[in-house]
């Protein structure tokens, strides 16, 4: 079979089986940094393998883009979403959808944010969304009220993490356990019928290293930014450390998290939107999901020079979203069925659309770190590897009413099993850098090795196959990664680095469902580099500032809407992304009157973001086209208008973002933020077209400025804190997204808050 390797024009040819073997007799190692997050190592206990940063002598040393969002900044800003959060981070777009931040979509410079596929998501270092490898959409996101940072690594580092090497790995990190008994408790109220209750518990029993054991639960609910959409949410996660040894410790993870949601899938059309933006006809579409995961780590090592983690982990997860249109277009899906007439008979005959999900992960990964000091240089050796299992099972059940949960009645046109599926992927890799440090110099060097098996299995009757068809592929790449850092000075550090995107294509991409042959789509492959200083000073200061390029050999972009005909993915070819981000923040020493300012910068500018090559798009000219539209393809009469988008700005890439913090605080710990988020004007298509049709789905998405305000006041002689906080304080209304139809941005919402702890 074809091995396609990322650095070499030309497929080398690579029995899969061997290179698998390779894989797997490779074994073990990897990083596993200590978890710092801005809280006393002396007064939490340390978990293994969480985080992808570390500690500040191993921040100076990595070649690439890292920022973190601590404690500080997530309870100070009182992030109402990780949307929120996210934006306090230079280079990342992350757009709107519900309002209530349930699935975000992150875009990383320039890429399309839809669902989060550009970027690896982790939790505490492990991988948590739906199909890491054969469905990478963020349709479940952990409560970021649970998260205690965050991490975002850019830069060559990445390649230790994978399999999505493309953007960049966000880690989110959870509180550690703490070494005395301690709780907490907080709840919080505001407009839009918003409620939380968090709640923790924990602490270290027994004699110095005993058993430590942490206890989470958070019970969220609210309404969206549209009208008939509210959800609740309900989390519950507890961590138990278990000492074997003086050099030995065994930690148990778990997490159950239900959402039960009404929310369409929908945005609207033009006319919706002008006539109310806010309006959401579907008031019977539903999202349910359920997940239960947990992890096992053990970890044998003295220190962090010398350590050995292997993590087994799994999780499952039920999806269901019943829904009577998938975007603007759908006016409602079955407005064919004579029954249903349309708009005028949604609420009552018009049926719907399940599409129902279950997803099952295990997978195992030891991981480890080596250190050697020889003479004057410093040798790191971060290796490991991963067996990786998931599968999917995948139901598309249509009902014959509004309210309908199971397969209509017989006769009913709508009515019937349409989709039956079964996906698996099983992926194996290892990962080896090493890391060589002479005085103020700094050289590391990375590969990474991806094998990975995908079937697609339809149950469903198709021509010439009465029980179905299913299919099988094989795909490997060998990631390189390759940076160096240079201390100019005393907490001043220049970097530099380049390493391979990778990401592969999904079971359903790239194996036919009617035949089960596979379809030609490559991985997704680019050369990222990056160029840049971060500067630690002693006094509270940080800067980093960095200049990227991305230079897709081919991008996977959808070739039409999601949910519509035709929304499977395709080859893009080359295109282009390159610009600038800064990250500042400082706290001046001096106070007057016991009050210091300090301030947060987050910039992003990237001028180019481009299609490359030979690209085109096609444009409705009449007929059972809209004229003026712009698809991804050809029709089959050859009726559409062709025209070059080559050079054009790629749909959903903002040229400048930027979120800027202007705080006070008192030497009470009382204080006063106040936030600017920026985003210039995206293009919603292709063809950068201004031209507005119907179903909204088409034309530019204007540039904005929204402003958040908090207040955090600490009520003296207790041990409870308040807080208030103010979320688009101008109440600004504006367009988030166009891909299913329009859709509007967060309201103002007004919120205010109780924490005690004990």
């Amino acid at each position: 079979m074809l091995l396609r390797y990322p650095f070499c024009a030309r497929p080398l040819a690579i029995r899969g089986s061997t290179f698998a073997s390779a894989l797997l007799l490779s074994f073990p190692l990897s990083v596993v940094a200590q978890d710092t997050r801005g809280r006393s190592e002396r007064d939490t206990v340390q978990l293994p393998g969480v985080s992808v940063v570390g500690t500040p002598d191993r921040l100076a040393r990595i070649p690439g883009s890292v920022e973190r969002i601590d404690a500080k900044q997530l309870r100070g800003s009182r992030v109402f979403t990780t949307n929120e959060a996210l934006r306090k981070v230079p280079g990342l777009v992350v757009r709107d959808e519900e309002g209530l931040g349930l699935r975000p979509n992150i875009g990383v410079r320039g890429l399309n944010p839809t669902r989060s596929t550009k970027v690896l998501l982790l939790e505490d270092g492990i991988p948590f969304t739906i199909a890491p490898y054969g469905d990478n959409a963020a349709y479940y996101h952990p409560p970021i009220e649970r998260m205690e940072s965050i991490e975002v690594l850019k830069g060559a580092g990445q390649i230790l993490y994978g399999p999505q090497t493309v953007g960049g790995v966000i880690n989110y990190l959870t509180p550690s356990i703490p070494r005395t008994p301690s709780a907490g408790l907080s709840v919080a109220g505001g407009s839009r019928a918003f409620t939380n209750v968090h709640a923790k518990a924990g602490g270290t029993f027994g004699e110095a290293g005993g058993t430590g054991v942490l206890a989470d639960y958070i019970r969220r609910s609210g309404d969206g930014a549209r009208a008939n959409t509210a959800s609740e949410v309900d989390d519950a996660s507890f961590k138990l450390l278990v000492p074997l040894s003086a050099t030995q410790q065994l930690t148990f993870r778990g997490n159950a998290y239900r959402e039960r949601s009404t929310v369409t899938y929908s945005g609207l059309t033009e006319a919706e939107y002008a006539q109310d933006p806010r309006q959401n006809p579907f008031v019977n579409d539903g999202f349910d999901i359920t997940r239960v995961g947990g992890a096992v780590a053990h970890r044998v090592g003295r220190n962090e020079r010398r350590n050995l983690t292997t993590t087994l982990y799994g999780y499952r997860i039920n999806r269901d979203w019943w829904r009577q249109s998938s975007n603007s277009t759908q006016r409602p899906n079955d407005r064919n069925d004579p029954t249903c007439g349309g708009m005028a008979n949604l609420l009552n005959s018009c049926g719907n659309e399940g599409r129902l999900r279950e997803y099952v992960v295990v997978g195992i990964e030891p991981r480890g770190t080596w250190q050697w000091v020889r003479s004057r240089a410093i040798v790191e050796i971060d290796a490991g590897a991963r067996a990786h299992h998931e599968s999917q099972e995948r139901l598309q059940v249509n009902g014959s009413s509004p309210r309908g949960r199971t397969i209509g009645v017989s006769g009913n046109v709508n009515a019937g099993l349409v989709e039956d599926n079964r996906r698996t992927t099983d992926a194996y890799a290892t990962y080896l850098q090493a890391r060589v440090a002479t005085g103020t110099f700094t050289v590391s060097g990375g590969l990474r090795g991806e094998a990975l098996r995908l079937v697609r299995v339809n149950r469903r009757p198709v021509a010439n196959a009465p029980d179905g068809a299913q299919g099988s592929t094989t795909m490997q790449a060998l990631i390189p990664g390759l940076g160096a850092t240079l201390q100019l000075r005393e907490g001043l550090t220049a970097f530099a680095g380049v390493h391979r995107g990778f990401a592969p294509p999904r079971p359903e991409d790239i194996i036919s469902n009617s035949t089960g042959g596979v379809v030609e789509l490559d991985a997704e492959l680019s050369w990222n580099s990056e160029v840049g200083i971060r500067w630690l000073p002693a006094r509270p200061l940080r800067l980093e500032a960095t200049l990227f390029n991305l230079d897709f050999s081919n991008q996977i972009v959808p070739a039409s809407v999601a949910g519509g005909t035709g929304a499977a993915l395709t080859s893009a070819g080359r295109t282009l992304h390159r610009g600038a981000e800064l990250s500042l923040r400082a706290e001046p020493a001096g106070r007057v009157a016991g009050l210091g300012l300090f301030t947060e910068v987050a910039a992003a500018w990237t001028p180019v973001a481009r299609f490359e090559g030979d690209r085109f798009a096609y444009i409705g000219t009449g007929g059972s086209d809209v004229i003026g539209r712009v698809y991804a393809e050809q029709n089959a009469g050859g009726s559409r208008s062709r025209q070059s988008v080559t050079g054009n700005r790629l749909p959903y890439a903002p040229e400048y973002t930027l979120t800027t913090t202007v705080g006070v605080r008192h030497r009470s710990g009382s204080e006063l933020r106040v936030e600017g988020v920026a985003i210039s004007e995206q293009y919603g298509d292709a063809a950068n077209t201004r031209l507005l049709v119907s179903d909204g789905q088409q034309g530019p998405l204007a540039g904005n400025v929204l402003w958040n305000v908090t207040a955090n006041v600490p009520v003296p002689r207790t041990a409870l804190s308040a807080w208030v906080a103010i979320k688009n304080l101008t109440d600004r209304t504006v367009v988030v997204d166009r891909t299913r139809g329009l859709l509007p941005g967060l309201p103002r919402l007004v919120q205010m808050g109780l924490a005690y702890s004990l």
